[in-house]
């Protein structure tokens, strides 16, 4: 959430931030409106309390001069300033209501050096690594590949459950679990995260806090129960609310954190796109990574936390490029996101297989998440980052296509085999 203070100073700095987001300039709008509003109600009511002070010390007067009369109905005056006082005082606090409700559903403001444009075609590249596959025959696609070697089977996954969602078999699951333990791993060891598992399901607040309520409701499930809980879209909600209301000290800064997690998404308004295999399913598994960060180092962290991103994609030797969302693409709390994208040669083109984003103070406002310098001071505002390292069912399809053969099998990437107990091709069973 944006700072109120800073929205209500800097107003058209902030409505000039977010046309770049494409936002109608009626949302800050209202805003002004009800600021307006507030500074009128707070310049009735201190001339009120004015007036009641000095009606309190002309009472002072007539008491001591004898006229208990005079200063009775001087006294009655009074207490109508007090109730008149006391309705603009609930109007202010409406009125304060109303502005933070307003703040609730505005993006966060990108950041300076974010590309401007409409959509993704605006997003601009900045590096690629590796090389495609030299495949001498027409690649088949993961869906084709899977199903060929029993290892994917989508048609009873539907049966069981519905749409978009799928089975993993033998050598299939097996893969998966091995590219759960390998991220973990390389994070933990190599890149200095430390692994927590979280709840898989989360409350009302702890969405709020990341920012998918109250604007994106209809993307998540929700539980029928009177609690109120939902399914996680993705460990970013409960690791980054893990400090939710608290103040930490800055010596703690920065904190990594590594989760696994099944994630659990709607997909509203997404019907129709990549519904073929598992590219964007209901329930899908993810190794999350999660910062949080002093703000003037935070777009370090940034950098730093999607090279560990890439370095899964390096040693796995896939081929992909990072880009740098336009302010179109842009997520809803994100200041700055780069998108790593892997190739998938079925389709002849980059797919996203990971979001690496800093948030900036946008979350931990809204979460209340703050941190002390050292020798005192006024607690402030950490920022916040995550990103997946990697999204494990992309990678698992990634795998398949970019290391197939000829005959349909796949050569296991060297760095996947020990979790395969020295497992180098996937076969038909």
């Amino acid at each position: 959430m944006l700072d109120l203070n800073y929205v209500r100073e800097n107003l058209d700095a902030v409505r000039a931030a977010l046309e770049k987001r494409h936002m109608p300039a009626g949302a800050t709008d209202d805003f002004a409106r009800a600021d307006e509003e507030r500074r009128r109600i707070i310049a009735e009511s201190d001339r009120l309390n004015a007036e009641r002070n000095s009606a309190s010390r002309e009472i002072g007067a007539l008491m001591k001069e004898g006229k208990r009369d005079e200063a009775d109905a001087r006294r009655k005056a009074v207490g109508n300033l007090k109730d008149q006082i006391a309705e603009l005082d609930q109007k202010r606090d409406q009125a304060e209501a109303c502005m933070r409700e307003l703040l609730s559903t505005l993006p966060n403001m990108p950041h300076e050096s974010v590309p401007v444009g409409h959509d993704e075609s605006a997003n601009v590249e900045i590096r690629r690594w590796g090389a495609k596959p030299e495949l001498d025959f027409e690649p088949k696609d993961h869906v084709d590949l899977g199903t060929a070697l029993g290892i994917l089977d989508l048609e009873r996954a539907t049966k069981i459950t519905g749409a978009r969602f799928a089975i993993l078999n033998g050598a299939g699951a097996r893969l998966e679990r091995a590219l759960i333990n390998f991220m973990l791993e390389l994070h933990t060891s190599e890149h200095g995260y430390q692994e927590t598992l979280p709840p898989f399901i989360v409350n009302r607040d702890s969405l709020f806090g990341t920012g998918q309520l109250p604007k994106f409701e209809q993307d998540l499930f929700k539980l029928e129960d009177e609690r109120g809980f939902y399914l996680v879209p993705t460990a970013e909600v409960p690791v980054t609310n893990y400090y939710r209301e608290e103040i930490l000290d800055a010596s703690q800064l920065p904190m990594k954190w590594a989760a696994y997690t099944p994630c659990f998404r709607s997909e509203a308004g997404s019907y129709g796109k990549d519904t073929r295999g598992v590219i964007r399913q209901h329930q899908f598994e993810k190794i999350e990574l999660v910062k949080y960060s002093l703000p003037e180092n935070s777009y370090d962290e940034l950098e730093s936390l999607t090279r560990n991103a890439e370095r899964v994609l390096q040693l796995l030797g896939l081929h992909y490029r990072v880009v740098t969302l336009s302010t179109g693409d842009l997520g809803f709390s994100n200041a700055k996101t780069y998108d790593i994208e892997v190739w998938l040669p079925s389709q002849n083109a980059f797919r996203e297989i990971s979001s690496c984003s800093n948030y900036e103070a946008f979350q931990a406002r809204r979460a209340n998440i703050r941190f002390r310098r050292a020798g005192g001071g006024k607690p402030e505002f950490v920022h916040t980052l995550n990103g997946s390292a990697l999204a494990v069912g992309r990678t698992w399809l990634a795998v398949l296509e970019n290391f197939q053969q000829a005959d349909g099998s796949i050569v296991v990437p060297e760095v996947l085999r020990p979790y395969l107990n020295g497992m180098d091709l996937i076969n038909r069973a």
